[in-house]
């Protein structure tokens, strides 16, 4: 009799790690989450204590396990999915060296600058990788840190990755010591032709191969793991892969043409372009959505630094709103009239634009600009900086979108969502569920562990559709007043 009944998923993001147990069917039966603290310093510097973020997940096993009485034997496999650009670097015995560099951060600006005042290498970089040269990945991360942090420690032992393979490395003690291609692909240091590790470019960056981990495929074997001893027996991990490629899995598109957003604390606005790679020439980034098998499936890609975290914004540092299932009611109470407009560039602008030095901006504003009109402003920079990211991937796809599948958190607001709708011209599907990154990787987990049939199994999702309603006139003001406020936040540069 097969006793082997459940998958486990655990997504590691920017906030917390989530942990799901799913079924034989693909249905979540429960989850646990755990918060970690997020550690700012006076210069602004962001950073995550890896070790923290490890004994939440041993908490967490043990918790599930405790309250649903689980045993190790009926667990099938695991999926992992992570925050994908914040960096780590760990001793032989998978103590963090220092806390990790989280993928908000750009205390590793002056190393892009650097390395940018050589046009050659800034070429070959994106050429090479699909990726604009950015302190945002973690190639001038791990340089930072070699640089830093990382200093005194003897390079023999150290070892320098993404979350993925950090967690990857404790939850084996340190057997496995690898990473997933779309992970990988983020780096700035893969080629993404070969998916492997680019010699050239660990040149450049100053990174020996030696500290940088295995590539494996997004459904390869990335070892086994009791949970240091909570579970009777070991768990196949069977899948990896960066959040935002694994929700774009969950999504179900796996074809060419197919694309999501996800929102979070910042949003990924993913479009799988095949198995073509397609470098981008509007500002977006060119990566991997997954290797499965030994298939690569490439994307374009546009990331935004705040979108999720504006609305955190307006309740923990203005207090506008003490939760956001306030915003919906107060985007609809606003006086259609104001022209309020919020860039929300407080680390600099992202995709398409690329810019670091600017602020963030409010303009537009009168006497009767009120609460509610700064709360829809701020939701209404979400849509905008999506659709500036839209504009330019159709350009670069050079095919119209004709639908785009959401989730995040975010994706319940339905003004938000009509109005993303409205601002692309295209039809908007909701998923209902907010665990896409978790879903993503734990569906290709049960696939790989023969627990799932690929065909059946994404029939769980339900979703919730919205169409273009906006008149022509109205979205070309709109979309002309945030363009000029983009502009006016840029002159400040």
């Amino acid at each position: 009799m097969d006793t082997q009944k459940y998958i486990l998923g655990i997504d590691q993001s920017t906030q917390g790690t989530k942990m799901l147990l799913f079924d034989k069917n693909g249905k979540i039966i429960t989850r646990t989450d755990r918060p970690h603290r997020q550690l700012v310093n006076k210069a602004g510097w962001v950073s995550h204590d890896m070790d923290e973020i490890y004994r939440n997940i041993i908490s967490e096993i043990k918790e599930l396990t405790e309250t649903l009485h689980i045993r190790g034997g009926e667990i099938a496999g695991i999926g992992i999915s992570n925050q994908r650009e914040t960096t780590a670097a760990w001793d032989e015995n998978g103590r963090p060296v220092c806390p990790a560099v989280v993928w908000q951060c750009g205390r590793a600006a002056s190393i892009a600058q650097q390395t940018g005042e050589n046009p050659d290498a800034a070429r070959q970089i994106q050429s090479v990788t699909g990726l604009p040269l950015s302190p945002f990945f973690p190639a001038c991360k791990m340089r930072w840190l070699l640089d830093h942090d990382c200093k005194d420690t003897d390079i023999r032992k150290l070892h320098l990755g993404t979350v993925d393979s950090y967690l990857v490395y404790r939850l084996t003690r340190g057997r496995v010591f690898a990473t997933d291609a779309s992970n990988a692909s983020r780096t700035q240091l893969m080629n993404l032709d070969t998916r492997c590790w680019s010699q050239d470019l660990c040149e450049i960056f100053h990174i020996p191969q030696s500290v940088l981990p295995e590539i494996l495929d997004s459904n390869g074997y990335f070892g086994e793991t009791d949970f240091d001893g909570v579970l009777d027996k070991k768990v196949p991990i069977c899948s990896v892969m960066g959040d935002s490629h694994s929700a774009l899995y969950g999504q179900k598109c796996h074809q060419a043409g197919e694309m999501k957003i996800t929102y979070g604390t910042g949003s990924s606005i993913m479009l799988n372009t095949g198995s073509t790679k397609t470098l981008s020439s509007h500002g977006l980034a060119a990566s991997l959505a997954w290797s499965i098998s030994g298939r690569a499936d490439y994307v374009l890609e546009g990331n935004i630094n705040y979108t999720g975290a504006v609305i955190s914004w307006l309740k923990d540092d203005l207090g506008l709103i003490s939760s956001a299932g306030e915003v919906n009611a107060l985007c609809a109470a606003a006086n259609p009239e104001d022209t309020t407009v919020i860039v929300p560039a407080f680390t600099g602008l992202s995709a398409p634009y690329w810019e670091n030095r600017v602020h963030a901006g409010i303009f537009g504003m009168s006497r009767t600009t009120r609460k509610a009109e700064l709360v829809r402003a701020a939701t209404d920079s979400i849509a905008q900086q999506v659709t500036d990211v839209f504009e330019a991937m159709e350009l670069d796809f050079a095919r119209p979108v004709q639908e785009v599948r959401t989730d995040g958190g975010p994706a319940k607001n339905p003004y938000l969502m009509q109005l993303q709708s409205d601002l692309t011209g295209t039809a908007v599907n909701a998923c209902e569920t907010e665990e896409l990154s978790a879903i993503g990787t734990a569906y290709l987990a049960g696939i790989t562990a023969g627990l799932y049939d690929e065909k059946n199994v994404f029939e769980n999702l339900a979703y919730h559709c919205y169409s273009p309603d906006m008149a022509a006139e109205t979205k070309k003001k709109k979309r002309d007043s945030w363009k000029a406020a983009v502009s006016g936040v840029m002159q400040y540069a």
